[in-house]
Parts: C-alpha cells; sequence; structure tokens
C-alpha cells in the first residue's frame, strides 16, 4: 500500500457537464456490452455496486479515477476508457483545495466530521446552503450560486447511496442555534438532520454551549477510512484546506475526535435537544 495521498486526475468529485458525462457512459456500456457483461456481472469485477455502474452508464455520476482504471482493464478497452475520462469537461461546484478529499469522502468506509461554524456540508438542506453561497464575500452570480448548490445536493447523495458507510458528526450547539437563513429555514434544517439520523449508520452529537472547554477548539476536523483502512484528515479554514495522510498526525487528530464524542451530549440526548430547537411538528 503506498503512502502517497492520491493525486487529482480524471476522478476528482468535481461536476462534471451533462453531455461529457453521458458520453463517457455510453463508452463504458458500450465495452461492457462488447465483453458480454450485465451491469451485475460488470459490477463486482470493478468493485463497484450496481446502482453506481448504473449511475455512470447514465451519465449521473462523476467516475472515480479508480473506476477508470479497473474499467479499462476489465473491459479490455484499448486506452478508450482512459481517454475519454480525460475530456470530462468540468464546470464550478467544488472549491480547488475539497476536490480531492471529496474523491475520497465520495468512496470512504468511516467519515467523522467535527464543525464549530456551521452545519457540516452533508447535512445541510438546499435552502441553508442557499443562504451560506447568497451571502459570500465577494458575490456569486446566481449561476455561481447554482453550481455551488447543485454540487452540494450532489454530494449530500453521500449519506443514502453509501448505507454501509459509518458516519458521525460532532457539532456545536451554537450552530444549530444560530438562526442562518431566518427560523423557517433553520426549523427546516433542524427537522432534516433529525431525519438524516434516523439513519442507521448515521450518528450526530452535540456538543453543548454548557462545556466550557473541550479538545477540538482548534478548530473543524474531518477523519476519514478508505475501502483499503487507511486513514486520512481533512482540516479547512477561510481560503484553503489541508488534506493530512501523515498517520501522527491524522493518529492525533483521531484522539481529539474520540475524546470529543465522550465530551459531548450522547445521540440519544442531542436528538432530544434538537427536537426542542425545533418545537412542535
Amino acid at each position: 500500500m503506498t503512502d502517497e495521498v492520491p493525486d487529482e486526475g480524471p476522478g476528482g468529485s468535481e461536476p462534471e457537464t451533462s453531455d461529457s458525462l453521458k458520453a463517457f457512459g455510453e463508452v463504458v456500456k458500450a465495452f461492457r456490452k462488447r465483453a458480454g457483461l450485465t451491469q451485475e456481472a460488470f459490477a463486482p469485477l470493478v468493485g463497484y455496486s450496481v446502482p453506481t455502474v448504473a449511475s455512470i452508464e447514465q451519465g449521473r455520476r462523476l467516475p472515480s479515477s479508480d473506476f477508470v482504471d479497473r474499467a479499462e482493464d476489465v473491459l479490455d478497452a484499448f486506452g478508450v476508457i482512459r481517454a475519454a475520462a480525460k475530456h470530462l469537461a468540468r464546470k464550478p461546484g467544488l472549491a480547488k483545495w475539497f476536490r480531492q478529499w471529496a474523491r475520497l469522502e465520495s468512496q470512504a468506509a468511516t467519515l467523522y466530521t467535527y464543525e464549530n461554524r456551521l452545519v457540516p456540508g452533508l447535512l445541510q438542506t438546499p435552502a441553508y446552503a442557499r443562504t451560506l453561497f447568497g451571502e459570500r464575500i465577494p458575490t456569486l452570480d446566481d449561476d455561481e450560486i447554482e453550481a455551488l448548490l447543485a454540487a452540494r445536493v450532489e454530494r449530500k447523495k453521500l449519506l443514502t447511496d453509501r448505507p454501509h458507510t459509518i458516519y458521525s458528526f460532532i457539532v456545536e450547539e451554537h450552530v444549530l442555534r444560530r438562526q442562518t437563513g431566518g427560523r423557517d429555514v433553520m426549523r427546516e434544517q433542524t427537522t432534516h438532520i433529525l431525519d438524516t439520523c434516523a439513519r442507521r449508520n448515521i450518528e450526530l452529537q452535540i456538543m453543548p454551549q454548557s462545556r466550557g472547554y473541550h479538545v477540538g477548539l482548534n478548530g473543524p476536523i474531518q477523519l476519514l477510512e478508505t475501502s483499503e483502512n487507511r486513514w486520512y484528515a481533512y482540516c479547512e479554514g477561510q481560503e484553503n484546506g489541508l488534506l493530512i495522510p501523515d498517520p501522527k498526525v491524522v493518529s492525533i487528530l483521531q484522539k481529539r475526535y474520540a475524546r470529543m464524542r465522550a465530551q459531548a451530549l450522547s445521540f440519544e440526548e442531542s436528538v432530544s435537544l434538537l427536537r426542542e430547537m425545533r418545537g412542535a411538528p
């Protein structure tokens, strides 16, 4: 196993133009049929689920670089699939510094998130996200906001598309009490979090305001485990993000996250507090 951080390539998680995605999907489909394989037979050969293969072939999902390489090899495609992937046309949607992490995130077996500034992106409603994008400085035009919103909505599908991935969120209480977008937006946001956390693989804990100190005060933390059991960390600032592959640093952040889980409210207590914040349905 290599210690190198996966580089960006055709598998960056940035949204693609629909035409280029559809064209790539048709290429994969043509070579799959040439090989006499159904989607059900092809999926395990490349290590992806049937729904994922179907989404890629239909032009609805961006292929990872890993998928591209495996499909090329399994289908003996004369380099055509790799060549087609190089011509996937990108459009704005994810910050450049976030793409590498997003690609890892889309294939994670475990994902931990601590946030003290805003509701984590994977849990945001479109209305909440639109408020954030609409208030950015420098200001964004309508097309830029729509591109960002589309990328956010697409990314959120991870929570439903990957039911075997373990998701843990720790969010500061003040983030959930701040009326971002107004009372109605936050009520919808709170309801969405409660609905999302009803899934067996998703857990949210609230760090209470009454907790005077905890070990995460240095800033937000994200940790993930790949299917190969390799761990990475990610920390993001105002206009940059840092992907951390160093096992020693990742281990320190894992220890901090573990301590925060003990310092935060339990899952049951957090759900109870969220219901209290939301009020009567």
